[in-house]
C-alpha cells in the first residue's frame, strides 16, 4: 500500500514537473519571438533613422550649396549682408532667445544650441514702424512673389519705405528656389536692400518634426492637413523674427496685391482709433491675411498657435483665441462681438486682395478674392 502512494506521489511530481517545463519551454519560445521582434523593430527604426539623417544632410548640403552660390553670385555689392548657416547674425543674442519658447512644444529642438533663421539678405533694421511678413514656398512655374513685392513696395511713400520692414521668409527647403528668390530680390529691389526696408531669411529644417520628413500621405485629407499645420509654424517662425524689429506686425502671403496708399490708410486708422486695447485688426476678410498685430503680443500669439497647430488651421486658431480670451461662459459669438467692436476691429473695405489661383497647396485652386477699389 505505502509502495502504491509513493508511486502515485512519484507519478504526480512528473507531471507537474513535466507540466512546468513545458510551460517554460513556451514561454522562452515567446520571449525569444518577441526579442526576434524587437530586433527587427530596432533595425527597422535604425533604417529610418538612418534615412532621415541621410535626407537631411542631402537638404543641408543643397542649402549650403546655394549659399556658397548666392555669395559668389554677389560678392561685389556691399550694401547686402549675405549670411551663410555658420555665420553668426544677432550677436547679442536678444532676438534669438525669443526663439527659445519653441522648446517647449517641440522636444527635438531641445537639444539645439541656437535656434534662428538662415538670414540670407539684411540690414538689421529694428525700430520701424510696421514689419510686414511675407512667408513663400515654391509652386513650381506658379509664381507670384515678384508681384506682390512690386505691389507692396511701390504702393508705399518713400517714408513710408523708410520707416518699415518688409521680410520675405523661404520656407521651402529646395535650394534652387532659395537662390531663385535671393537672385529676383536682388536684381529687383536695389534700392529697398541698400535701406534696409526689405529682408529675405530661411528656415532651417531642423526646425520642423520629423513627421515633415515622412512620405506624404495617399489621403488628400491627411496631405491638407500636413500643409496647414507646416503653414502655421512657418507663419509661427517668421512672427518671432519679426518681433523686434517694428511696433506693429502685418501678416501678408506671397500671392496678393496691395490697394494704392495701403500702408497710408493703415496708419491714419491706428491712429484714429480712439483706444489702445484692440486686440488684432483685419485689413482683409480672406484667411490670415491683412492681419494687423501688436508687436509686444506676437510672443502670445505664437504659443496659442502651437498648443493647437495640430487642431486647427491658423486663420481658425486666430478665432478661438479671441473668443477665449474675449468671451464670456455662455456668451453668444454674436454678442460677444458686438462687446468687443472695440477690441476686434474690421477695415472696409479690404486693403489686399488675393491674386493667385495655384495655392501653396499643389492639389488646391483658389479662386477666392477680395476685389479693390482703388
Amino acid at each position: 500500500m505505502r509502495t502504491k502512494q509513493v508511486n502515485l506521489l512519484t507519478s504526480l511530481v512528473a507531471a507537474v514537473l513535466f507540466s512546468f517545463s513545458c510551460f517554460c519551454i513556451s514561454r522562452m519560445t515567446q520571449l525569444s519571438n518577441q526579442l526576434i521582434n524587437c530586433r527587427n523593430h530596432i533595425l527597422e527604426f535604425k533604417d529610418n533613422i538612418l534615412h532621415l539623417r541621410n535626407k537631411s544632410e542631402k537638404t543641408h548640403q543643397e542649402l549650403s550649396v546655394a549659399f556658397s552660390q548666392i555669395k559668389n553670385q554677389f560678392p561685389g555689392r556691399e550694401h547686402l549682408s549675405v549670411h551663410s548657416a555658420e555665420k553668426k547674425v544677432d550677436e547679442n543674442g536678444a532676438g534669438s532667445k525669443l526663439f527659445e519658447v519653441l522648446k517647449y512644444f517641440f522636444p527635438h529642438l531641445r537639444k539645439v544650441d541656437r535656434i534662428y533663421p538662415d538670414v540670407i539678405l539684411s540690414k538689421e533694421k529694428t525700430g520701424a514702424s510696421f514689419a510686414l511678413g511675407i512667408s513663400t514656398v515654391n509652386r513650381g512655374n506658379h509664381s507670384y512673389l515678384k508681384q506682390t513685392l512690386t505691389s507692396l513696395l511701390s504702393r508705399m511713400a518713400l517714408s513710408e519705405e523708410k520707416d518699415c520692414v518688409v521680410i520675405v521668409s523661404v520656407a521651402d527647403s529646395n535650394g534652387e528656389y532659395l537662390k531663385s528668390v535671393v537672385d529676383m530680390v536682388t536684381k529687383k529691389f536695389q534700392r529697398q536692400l541698400r535701406a534696409g526696408s526689405l529682408e529675405v531669411i530661411s528656415i532651417p529644417t531642423f526646425f520642423y518634426p520629423s513627421t515633415f520628413q515622412d512620405k506624404p500621405s495617399t489621403e488628400l485629407s491627411q496631405r491638407l492637413h500636413h500643409w496647414q499645420m507646416k503653414q502655421l509654424l512657418d507663419f509661427c517662425f517668421l512672427m518671432l523674427y519679426a518681433q523686434p524689429k517694428a511696433t506693429y506686425y502685418l501678416q501678408l502671403e506671397d500671392d496678393i496685391i496691395a490697394k494704392k496708399k495701403y500702408l497710408t490708410q493703415i496708419t491714419d486708422f491706428i491712429h484714429n482709433i480712439t483706444s489702445n486695447n484692440w486686440f488684432y485688426i483685419e485689413f482683409s476678410a480672406i484667411g490670415f491675411i491683412g492681419k494687423l498685430f501688436k508687436s509686444e503680443d506676437l510672443i502670445d500669439f505664437v504659443q496659442f498657435f502651437l498648443m493647437f497647430y495640430k487642431d486647427k488651421p491658423i486663420d481658425l486658431l486666430l478665432g478661438e483665441i479671441f473668443r477665449i480670451k474675449m468671451c464670456r461662459s455662455g456668451e453668444s459669438p454674436e454678442k460677444c462681438l458686438d462687446r468687443n467692436k472695440d477690441t476686434h476691429i474690421y477695415y472696409k473695405p479690404s486693403l489686399f486682395q488675393h491674386v493667385g489661383t495655384r495655392s501653396s497647396f499643389s492639389e488646391k485652386t483658389q479662386y477666392l478674392k477680395k476685389t479693390l477699389r482703388s
